[in-house]
């Protein structure tokens, strides 16, 4: 299994507080079966985002943990126009592995106006948004629809692997349901923060949507799509979703 979302760098974020942390996380990951994480510290108005500098805290993890699991770099992308407007001009400061795929967060408190004109921009650039954890966001519960459209405009979507299992919460788990059953995830991943509540674990997740829409779509949710991601290929589950109600 492959984890495109996780907060796992020590001292960068709200994510891993301290080295042992960070390393405790890593050792969780590789037990539970992960293969490769991507790093993803937040880029928004409370932790600027420095890719250069991450970069040499990224190295030092990967001699820490003796590299399992092995680790790339990209960042957790808040959407607004400043942030949008610096990626179209350098997406490799912020894609996952200085590819085309970014992960965007909207905030839980307003979703801009020209969202769909921002994914747009994007697209024309060759970058592929990945929605992060939509089920999660009070906005977009209220309005699920509107996720369904931007895949329709080519973003992808990420369901946090804990929301599937019930950690979030009984309505956090019907919107990821909603989500999954009418083909609108495209990946699982843990966003991990720690060792004892975000947890990095996507095993049990995984088990839980083989159950419910089979074993060839789970894997490609933790998987298939998230090894196209850190290797730079189209994702090879992209259905057309089910615009019904």
């Amino acid at each position: 299994m492959i984890d495109i979302h996780s907060h796992i760098l020590a001292e960068v974020d709200d994510g891993a507080k301290t080295w042992d942390i960070s390393q405790e996380m890593c050792r969780m990951a590789a037990a539970d079966g992960i293969e490769h994480m991507v790093a993803t510290p937040h880029a928004n108005d409370h932790y600027k985002y420095d890719r250069e500098y991450l970069k040499t805290r990224l190295n030092e993890l990967r001699v820490r943990n003796a590299g399992k699991p092995q680790l790339s770099l990209g960042c957790d992308f808040h959407l607004s126009d400043e942030n949008v407007q610096d990626a179209l001009l350098r997406p490799d400061w912020y894609c996952i592995e200085g590819g085309r795929y970014l992960l965007v967060e909207f905030s839980n408190f307003s979703i801009p106006s020209q969202v769909e004109e921002y994914f747009t921009k994007l697209g024309d650039q060759e970058i592929r948004p990945i929605i992060t954890h939509p089920e999660r966001n009070p906005i977009l519960q209220q309005d699920p629809q509107r996720v369904l459209k931007w895949v329709e405009l080519g973003c992808a979507v990420q369901v946090t692997a804990s929301a599937m299992t019930g950690y979030w919460g009984e309505r956090v788990w019907r919107i990821a349901n909603w989500l999954l059953e009418r083909d609108a995830v495209h990946f699982l991943a843990t966003d991990a923060h720690d060792t004892k509540h975000r947890v990095p674990i996507l095993s049990t997740a995984r088990k839980e949507v083989a159950e419910m829409v089979g074993a060839d779509i789970a894997k490609a949710l933790v998987d298939d799509n998230p090894r196209a991601v850190i290797t730079g290929q189209p994702l090879p589950y992209f259905p057309d979703p089910v615009m019904r109600g």
